[in-house]
């Protein structure tokens, strides 16, 4: 039932919209009657004529415009929230590029575009049919199939957010052993190309970097030169140590610096920032240890340790 404060509220907004319909009907009906001389010939000296300008831009019965006035501002705050929260197509591309998704962005859009749909269904079933909401006041249960709906969008971000971080982690992990891999094949006497594809033909299937330098290999099989190659999986991957560690081999590419050092060193810092990075998920993952321990260890110890003094206070008393 609709509780008596949401009624108001309600016959507001049913009035608002009503009368913006019936505005906008009203606004495409033609004028009865003949037009007048002015009007009639407003169209022929509107070239020499200001008045007749602005006689023929004049329409007073149009609502576009100020329902644009009105609509452009808050079509530009969405637009610069869901960039925000949700990211642009830019944005999506790169995502989808770190999780190692061939899905184009329409087709995410159109993902998210399910899934917010699907929650909207489901919410409006739950809203409408489940007894227990049936107490809650209308604006809640009238709000609640459009919350579910932007949940919903955000739910499937996340989860794309979620799967490029576990790869660039995965990355992060492979790089130190794939950069002294490629310096024992470097001081092998293999050439740059070479020892990308030795690395490519061993872990390819199994680890992600691998794979990505599988692909610049079938680039440079197309006729793709290696360094454009590798300048390409730089910015699609938008990796930290993977950027730097490219930049290093392909600034010695360019000036005919020894490989086999730079990718040693790449390899050393490397190994350094894996170390810092544990390091810090030891930190972060000591810190989440206390909350158990001071949310429900804590508690049950001294529940355990002051009870049986309280039976007894309150048995004596």
């Amino acid at each position: 039932m609709v509780s008596l404060n949401s009624t108001p509220a309600l016959g507001l907004v049913f009035g608002a919209v009503l009368g913006l319909g019936l505005w906008l009907v009203i606004s495409t009906v033609p004028r009865i009657g003949r037009p007048r001389l002015l009007e009639r010939v407003a169209p022929y000296v509107a070239d020499i004529s200001a008045e007749a300008r602005s006689l023929l831009a004049h329409r007073p019965a149009d609502p576009t415009p100020v329902l644009g006035l009105f609509a452009r501002p808050i079509g530009r705050a969405v637009r610069t929230v869901v960039s925000e929260w949700l990211g642009g197509a830019d944005t999506i591309a790169r995502r989808l590029r770190q999780a190692g998704s061939t899905a184009s962005v329409e087709r995410f859009r159109g993902e998210q575009l399910a899934w917010s749909a699907g929650a909207f269904a489901v919410a409006s079933a739950m809203a409408i049919l489940a007894p227990s909401f049936g107490a809650l006041p209308m604006v809640v249960r009238v709000a609640m199939p459009f919350l579910a709906a932007v949940l919903g969008a955000v739910m499937r971000d996340w989860m794309l957010q979620r799967a490029a971080r576990r790869r660039l982690a995965r990355i992060s992990a492979e790089l130190p052993t794939v950069l002294e891999f490629l310096t024992l094949s470097l001081t092998a006497g293999e050439g740059m190309l070479d020892a990308i594809r030795r690395v490519a033909g061993l872990g390819a299937g199994s680890g992600v970097l691998p794979t990505e330098f599988a692909a610049a290999v079938a680039s440079v099989g197309t006729g793709v030169p290696l360094g454009q190659a590798l300048a390409r999986l730089r910015d699609e991957l938008d990796h930290p140590a993977l950027t730097r560690a490219l930049d290093q081999v392909l600034g010695a590419l360019e000036r005919g610096a020894p490989l086999a050092s730079v990718l040693r060193s790449q390899a050393g810092d490397a190994r350094e920032e894996a170390k810092r990075t544990i390091i810090e998920q030891a930190g972060r993952k000591e810190v989440a240890m206390l909350v158990p321990l001071i949310f429900l260890i804590l508690p049950v110890t001294i529940a355990f340790a002051l009870f049986p003094g309280y039976l007894v206070l309150q048995a004596g008393f």
